[in-house]
């Protein structure tokens, strides 16, 4: 495969020489074309040495053979490793001002952008617009690491390791991001849901849960990526996680308590070949909800709040199947006590739900929720594991949509 590494002018330009030599090691044949800037940070030599080729960021040098119009041609696959604010903002202008945007402008393969910056850059509204006009136009964007920055600053920004970048980007290449009906997904239907579920107590406080939604937006964009409809149930999810699954080509339903996210999801499953439970739902609402907020009376303690039991939506949506030869899977956050560890609990869970598949993951202490990588383990319905998945939520999420395609009748 011909792949373009395109390379812009941060500090974690050093990474990509590594992933040029995991690409190359992979039989791939690699063009660098970096930023003037880039070449500030690792020399044109490096990169000429372990590509083979030559590495310029000019469009006047060896302008009989038009590389600037060529590269892209020839591409099968672009990669830009790291991808700075300037360069996405050059990107979505649609700028031609070096030879990496003017071959980026060419290119009618897959593109995948690893952002790297620091943060306060990252989340600015520019970038993220910028970020929702590449992804809008086809370009698979990355979701940078939380970590250790430039100095002592940490945060989101960090460039993922170049291992996960060129399981992304060889993954987009062999299923054709660009056209996602050539995944292993196409035409099948999917429901995700993802997040925590909120219960009123008051108009004010509610009862909920640590989830941050990133593990099922991660699921339902991998499986838009893999070919499928995809609808999101997005249970209190961030706006910038909805508006990255909006560009991804996700069909997001926002819902806040648990009975709103079972209608949704047992409408959007009544046609759907999957059914993902991503979502962390509350096991019990407030029996009552006044319409006013509880005030605090001085020297007297609260009033106890009677609870009632919600609803079971993954076992109710194992058991009922709404659609035949249905697949339902479940997620088990769990964190071992006295009675059991993680994967005992996974195990009872498993044959109690009656769910096809069981992604169980350990929570708490920095793991599972909010964090930016995640290890689960699939057991299928009897409590024997059938996959292992561990690294950023998208990896995990195609590790499971690895173990579901397998489970899957053909079409």
């Amino acid at each position: 495969m011909r792949i373009l590494l395109g390379v812009s002018g941060g500090i974690a330009a050093y990474k990509a020489v590594l992933l040029l030599r995991l690409l190359r090691e992979e039989g791939h044949a690699v063009r660098v074309i970096p930023t003037a800037s880039a070449l500030r940070f690792v020399g044109a030599p490096t990169f000429e040495a372990l590509s083979g080729e030559p590495v310029t960021d000019e469009v006047f040098e060896d302008v009989a053979h038009v590389p600037h119009v060529a590269l892209g041609q020839g591409a099968d696959l672009v990669v830009v490793a790291p991808a700075t604010a300037d360069l996405l903002a050059r990107a979505a202008g649609g700028r031609a001002d070096d030879l990496l945007t003017s071959t980026l402008l060419t290119a009618r393969c897959p593109v995948v952008m690893a952002p790297a910056m620091h943060t306060e850059m990252w989340e600015h509204p520019a970038t993220r617009a910028n970020v929702a006009t590449l992804r809008a136009r086809g370009v698979t964007v990355i979701e940078p690491e939380s970590g250790r920055l430039t100095g002592a600053d940490t945060g989101p920004g960090r460039l993922p390791e170049p291992e996960e970048i060129a399981r992304v980007a060889l993954a987009a290449a062999a299923s054709d991001v660009g056209d996602p009906r050539h995944g292993d997904l196409a035409g099948r239907t999917v429901v995700v849901s993802a997040g925590g579920t909120r219960e009123p107590i008051d108009p004010v406080r509610f009862i909920g849960n640590r989830s941050s939604g990133r593990q099922g937006a991660a699921l339902a964009e991998a499986a838009r990526a893999r070919g499928a409809d995809v609808t999101l149930v997005a249970a209190n999810l961030d706006a910038a996680v909805c508006a990255a699954a909006l560009a991804a080509g996700v069909v997001v339903v926002p819902v806040e308590t648990t009975a709103e996210l079972r209608d949704a999801v047992r409408a959007a499953a009544a046609a759907s070949d999957v059914v993902v439970m991503a979502a962390a739902v509350a096991d019990f609402r407030p029996t009552d909800v006044p319409d006013a907020k509880i005030k605090k009376v001085p020297g007297a303690g609260p009033d106890p709040i009677a609870l009632v039991e919600n609803p079971d939506v993954l076992a109710e949506l194992a058991a009922d199947r709404l659609r035949p030869g249905q697949l339902v899977v479940g997620f088990a956050a769990e964190t071992g006590d006295a009675d059991g560890s993680v994967l005992d609990h996974g195990r009872r869970k498993a044959r109690r739900k009656g769910a096809d598949l069981l992604a169980v993951n350990a929570v708490g202490a920095g793991r599972g929720f909010g964090a930016p990588t995640n290890a689960v383990t699939v057991l299928d319905g009897q409590g024997d594991v059938v996959a292992e998945a561990s690294g950023t939520k998208r990896a995990v999420a195609d590790a499971i949509w690895d173990a579901v395609a397998k489970t899957l009748p053909a079409i």
